[in-house]
């Protein structure tokens, strides 16, 4: 096999695996979901942050010691992205827990948005013409899903939008980060704060899961920490900039898990907001002037939750 069918292949596995990653985060939202009104949320992303280590562990390499994992290079920035990460994972669990999976998946997808502002003010990058357009289509796609003035606007979707925000944040951070910091530090601190903020927030209500919630619970964590894994392997085989649209593919996993798991049906005009909402999204990512913001060195987790 020649070295250019062997990078094909690469990329075309990686991009595979992004898909699959996405599904994997999917599923581990739905859990969250399906729990959302038996325990309390910050119990919910305790357990799942803590089972989610598990297989996040798997990403050390054989020549990494475990105290250089835990002695980033960059402290200050890496507490900054574990406190990001955190907020970001409470703020999508009481969304999800609030609103239809669909309809909290197009708010939070307004985080490109969201990134091109801030890399303006703060990596004081130029983003094209091309690409606001496709930015402002995806915000006129979340409008045709939420339609204000028409459906009551709920904690739950300024939930969304915090989420949102906060993975923007993440994606500026990620940006700094990802030259000097190694993936397991990224994935592990983020995973271990949030285990240790939503354990002690959740010590006021705690109610002691039964043995319905723990295979709910155990599967939506896991799903969580497979998601990493395969995001981490696919950045590896494949550029952020074919990869990063298969967060996409998350519209299409929430339509299904929302209508089979919790009898969620959006009418035709939200099914059209999704649908642009997806369209500009994958626009945005994969195309854009040439002038346009640098690529971001390191999208190797999933910007809203990582």
């Amino acid at each position: 096999m020649s070295k250019f069918d062997e990078k094909s292949l690469a990329m075309q596995s990686g991009i595979l695996l992004a898909f699959a990653a996405y599904l994997a985060y999917s599923c581990s939202d739905a859990a969250g979901k399906m729990l959302g009104a038996q325990l309390p949320i910050f119990e919910i992303g305790f357990f799942m942050s803590l089972i989610a280590l598990a297989p996040a562990l798997l990403l050390k390499r054989a020549d990494e010691t475990w105290r250089a994992l835990a002695a980033p290079k960059r402290p200050l920035l890496v507490l900054a992205r574990m406190g990001t990460g955190t907020f970001g994972g409470i703020s999508a669990v009481y969304a999800f827990t609030h609103l239809p999976m669909a309809e909290a998946y197009s708010l939070i997808f307004l985080l490109p948005v969201f990134v091109a502002v801030l890399s303006g003010l703060f990596l004081k990058e130029v983003v094209g013409l091309s690409r606001w357009v496709a930015l402002l289509g995806g915000l006129a796609g979340v409008m045709l899903v939420v339609r204000p003035g028409f459906n009551a606007l709920t904690l739950g979707h300024l939930a969304a939008l915090a989420c949102a925000f906060s993975g923007a944040l993440t994606s500026i951070l990620l940006r700094q980060l990802g030259p000097t910091e190694k993936r397991l530090t990224l994935v592990g601190a983020v995973l271990v704060a949030a285990t240790v903020v939503n354990g002690v927030l959740m010590i006021p209500s705690f109610v002691a899961p039964t043995a319905a919630h723990w295979p709910i619970l155990v599967a939506g964590g896991l799903a969580a920490g497979i998601g990493h894994i395969a995001m981490v392997t696919a950045a590896r085989l494949a550029p952020a900039s074919r990869i990063a649209p298969a967060q996409y593919s998350q519209i299409v996993w929430a339509a299904i898990l929302g209508a089979a798991i919790f009898g969620e049906f959006p009418d035709p005009i939200a099914v059209a907001g999704m649908a642009l909402v997806g369209f500009c999204g994958v626009m945005t990512l994969s195309g854009g002037d040439a002038a346009a913001a640098k690529p971001a060195r390191n999208r190797f987790l999933r910007l809203r939750k990582a």
